[in-house]
């Protein structure tokens, strides 16, 4: 009966840790936001749960239709957005790298890369999460002062 019992018992540990999962969390800034009412936004709000507002810093640039936020240590320098909780990481990230031009196939310069960024929420808990991040000059481009690409949806 002993034998049973620690037989059971460690089938149960041997369970719960392959059920372990790391979380993968996703902060957005633009055209992944709620507000965007387009394809990849729904893909994302099907496949992710909403969890909090918040921002990294950095700094905003309207790119061409989308935005491009790269990272900044200057505490001034905010980029506002959403953190999203990733279902399945494997498959959302396979679709929002191809979305975001993140391709390893290609030579050229990749227009994003997906960094891990701490992101501070409005509650006051910080979360490392993975944002993307504008990878090209931003010479030339306009930037947006309030780090908010959808002003309305902030």
């Amino acid at each position: 009966m002993e034998r049973l019992l620690m037989l059971i018992l460690i089938g149960l540990f041997n369970l719960s840790f392959l059920e372990k999962k790391e979380i993968s969390y996703l902060f957005v800034y633009g055209t992944l936001l709620k507000g965007c009412d387009n394809e990849m936004s729904q893909f994302l709000a099907e496949h992710s749960h909403f969890v909090e507002k918040g921002f990294f810093y950095g700094k905003l640039y309207e790119v061409d239709g989308y935005p491009g936020a790269i990272l900044s240590t200057n505490p001034v320098d905010k980029v506002y957005g959403s953190v999203y909780k990733v279902l399945d990481a494997e498959m959302v990230f396979k679709s929002l790298d191809d979305y975001e031009g993140i391709d390893i196939s290609v030579s050229e310069r990749d227009l994003y890369k997906r960094l891990r960024v701490k992101v501070y929420m409005e509650s006051g808990v910080s979360l490392q999460t993975w944002v993307y991040i504008y990878n090209l000059s931003t010479l030339g481009l306009q930037l947006i002062p309030s780090g908010k690409y959808l002003q309305g949806n902030q």
